[in-house]
């Protein structure tokens, strides 16, 4: 699992919540719902987007990235005040806490105030919190937009027609339609000459880090060394620290490091989990190996960590 990967099905990052919603103007949502990550685009139509007082504008095919958990509004304008309030868990209420009435739901996973309104647009929130992925979204500024010109094939018309569908294993396939939505914005945004990708990530196209990165990343449970490691790509010690450190900006042990204390803290967020069970899948022969790490990365012990999330 990489970065990428861990943001979609990493412990804690399945069940996104998909919604349609078909508009005539005014229409006006403030969105607080705390989620880590929102993606909002447009079948038809245009919309702005609203944070801290600047404006985004979205017209058709454009997907903007929406980094939580700061609020937002998503309006026909800037000028049009909010008509509802999405609440966390997709709790909707007017502005001043009553029930909504000039929106209501008009068909599967669509709500809106006009059937075959000018504006139909899609959103898709991931609501849970993936330590994981979070490294990616670091990278991101709080609203990414990619417009339809960078974007590659028909995969917002797709997700469209089958977020109005009612049909076994509905929520599966929403999950791996809006995953690759996400997947196609995220490498448009960091292949722009102007963005800033983690160097994690651009070191992942490199010959002989880009392997190495992948080996860690993919069995972190493994008793890595730099000497196993640099025979697995097939090179010496000191050009593989020294390659590596220039690309990622860190040596591969304190990567490894970090990415096992990454990878943990998903894990102790699952039911269930104990310390021993963790330390096992992240590569330490011990709770107390694990604890030791956790507290020298994060400043917090697992325990503390766990409760904080709870």
């Amino acid at each position: 699992m990489d970065d990428v990967a861990g943001l979609l099905d990493g412990p804690r990052a399945r069940g996104a919540f998909v919604l349609r919603c078909e508009l005539d103007p005014p229409w006006s949502m403030r969105i607080q719902d705390e989620a880590p990550l929102t993606l909002v685009t447009l079948v038809r139509g245009e919309a702005c987007l609203v944070r801290a007082g600047e404006v985004v504008r979205l017209g058709p095919g454009d997907v903007a990235i929406v980094r939580g958990p700061e609020p937002y509004v998503v309006a026909d304008d800037p000028a049009t005040p909010p008509q509802v309030v999405i609440h966390p868990g997709q709790r909707c209420t007017t502005p001043d806490g009553g029930e909504v009435e000039d929106l209501s739901f008009l068909g599967v996973r669509t709500w809106g105030n006009a059937p075959g309104g000018r504006t139909l647009m899609l959103s898709g929130t991931y609501e849970a919190h993936s330590e994981v992925g979070g490294r990616l979204l670091k990278a991101l500024p709080p609203v990414a937009v990619v417009g339809a010109d960078e974007r590659p094939g028909p995969l917002i018309p797709y997700l469209a027609d089958e977020a109005a569908r009612d049909a076994p294993g509905q929520a599966a396939v929403l999950d791996r339609l809006l995953d690759l939505v996400l997947i196609a914005a995220l490498r448009a945004w960091f292949a722009r000459p102007d963005a800033d990708p983690p160097g994690w990530y651009r070191a992942h196209a490199d010959p002989v880090v880009g392997p190495a990165l992948r080996l860690l990343q993919g069995a972190p449970q493994e008793r890595w060394t730099l000497a196993s490691l640099a025979a697995s790509v097939g090179i010496s010690r000191a050009a593989l620290a020294r390659r590596f450190r220039a690309l990622v900006g860190e040596g591969p042990m304190t990567y490894l490091t970090e990415w096992r204390v990454t990878l943990a803290a998903d894990l102790l967020r699952e039911p269930g989990a104990t310390l021993a069970s963790v330390a096992a899948q992240v590569g330490y022969g011990s709770p107390y190996a694990l604890s030791a790490a956790f507290k020298r990365v994060r400043g917090i012990s697992p325990r503390d960590y766990r409760a904080a999330a709870a």
